[in-house]
């Protein structure tokens, strides 16, 4: 009996239907995963070795736990069923650690650590970063394995790392020392927010990521505003004018370099016809802030955005008359493959010196790694055959998504495996993630345990 492709989709939303789905999940979400500052190490070996772990292995996978290069943070699952060398892999992702729990702000009845079902939302930390998430598509995988008999239809390796909230330190050389152990066809993950309850997303890479200070160091102290000032440059008034050169007063990027010079048609294309809705309480666009002549999708998911995180001149908690001798801010890039990151801060020092700020030296950022710009390609045979997998399982064409705004940890993958990357999430825009309250739609969970299991079950086939 070789099953069929209804009968995985609904074996996997019946495991959600049934409760199973849930406990599985309330499982995970109980084991006490924060992962930054690292000071639950143990928790983060316990939910690979003794939770997360043996729910896999009993999938058929053979396991293992593997350190981390960098040992002050958790280790890394690893996975693999390998069914026939002959067919495809796909290198299935997700994170085991969360960000802070925070149980002082979550409403009273809540508890981070504990599963609750309020109607629709499941909430819990971690039940949609990403836990909820990478359960989803291992339960699906269940689901198809039981239809078909056994099998999967193609090989698999399961990562899960416990360090992506903490910015994946030691992923790069981890991925580079198991090279082999990881090789691939296509890599696949379920993260993020889909950007419409009503239409799926595939999401094929992230923005890059680059910090940098400006900083106007003129002199030592501050001196009498009645006596020197007018008479001494102010580094306040010098920074001020120095970030309006970079940013213009709509919003518009001025640095040459910071900017696509070109973007692919597909991925203007793909952008364009994104489905997006309104999120509760989330803020309006502002149509008067930005790139002219783009849409909000493009300016998200094919542009740069640069912003001012902090600025600081004189004593703010407290002000002085006096004329200042230093002044610091801290501006942001997000920026596409389309922009060399490499050449972002050398572009900046050309540009200031261009405009006679001699002043203000840049100091790059370099305090935590910064996930670098990548992008799958929207024609690329993989991604055209998920998005037709989807189109099949719900009758409606899913979102292709050239870029999400957020950055990740995706060039890592493409660039050391040479492999396709897609991102596909399973929640939406107001799930409480890294705040409060956290919390998965169980109409979102349920859906994508049918779309998993019908990508599943059509990469089986042959359908790639």
């Amino acid at each position: 009996m070789t099953g069929t492709r209804d009968g995985a989709i609904a074996r996997a939303q019946g495991g959600y239907d049934d409760g199973i789905f849930l406990d599985r999940l309330a499982r995970l979400v109980a084991v006490q995963t924060e992962s930054h500052p690292p000071e639950r190490k143990s928790e983060l070996e316990r939910y690979c070795h003794a939770v997360l772990g043996p729910m896999v292995a009993a999938l058929g996978f053979e396991t293992r736990v593997l350190d981390n290069p960098d040992p002050v943070h958790g280790p890394v699952l690893v996975a693999t069923r390998l069914e026939d060398p002959a067919l495809p892999t796909v290198l299935f992702y997700g994170h085991g650690d969360v960000v802070r729990a925070m149980p002082e702000r979550w409403r009273p009845g809540l508890d981070p650590w504990t599963l609750t079902v309020e109607g629709d939302r499941i909430y819990g930390r971690g039940t949609v970063d990403n836990k909820g998430q990478h359960l989803l598509g291992i339960d699906a995988m269940a689901a198809v394995m039981a239809e078909r008999g056994g099998r999967l239809g193609f090989n698999a390796t399961i990562m899960v790392e416990t360090g992506e909230e903490a910015g994946s330190p030691g992923l790069l050389p981890f991925i580079r020392a198991h090279r082999e152990l990881l090789a691939a066809d296509v890599f696949i993950a379920l993260d993020g927010p889909r950007v419409s309850r009503v239409v799926p997303d595939i999401m094929l890479g992230t923005r890059g990521g680059i910090a940098m200070d400006l900083v106007v160091s003129l002199r030592e102290g501050g001196h009498h505003s009645g006596h020197w000032g007018g008479l001494l440059k102010d580094p306040g008034v010098i920074l001020a004018h120095a970030i309006a050169s970079i940013i213009s007063r709509d919003g518009r990027i001025l640095v040459p370099g910071w900017t696509p010079v070109q973007v692919p048609e597909a991925v203007t294309a793909a952008a364009r016809a994104v489905v997006s809705e309104p999120q509760p309480g989330a803020p309006v666009p502002e149509q008067d802030w930005g790139e002219p002549g783009l849409s909000n999708a493009e300016r998200i998911y094919a542009w740069s955005s640069a912003i001012v995180l902090a600025s600081v001149s004189g004593q703010p908690e407290g002000p002085v008359n006096a004329v200042g001798g230093t002044a610091r801010a801290r501006l942001q890039l997000r920026h596409t493959v389309d922009v060399d990151g490499a050449q972002v801060v050398p572009a900046l020092r050309a540009h200031l010196a261009a405009g006679g700020f001699h002043e203000v030296e840049v100091v790059p950022v370099t305090e935590r790694d910064m996930f670098l710009a990548s992008r799958t390609d929207p024609d690329d045979p993989w991604v055209r055959a998920v998005e037709d997998s989807f189109a099949r399982t719900v009758g409606r064409q899913p979102n292709v998504i050239p870029t999400i705004g957020a950055s990740g940890p995706s060039e890592f993958f493409k660039q050391e495996l040479g492999v396709p990357v897609i991102w596909i999430p399973h929640s939406y825009g107001g799930c409480g993630q890294h705040g409060p309250d956290e919390h998965g739609l169980g109409s979102l969970f349920r859906e994508g345990l049918g779309l998993m299991a019908g990508l599943w079950w059509d990469i089986g086939e042959g359908r790639r």
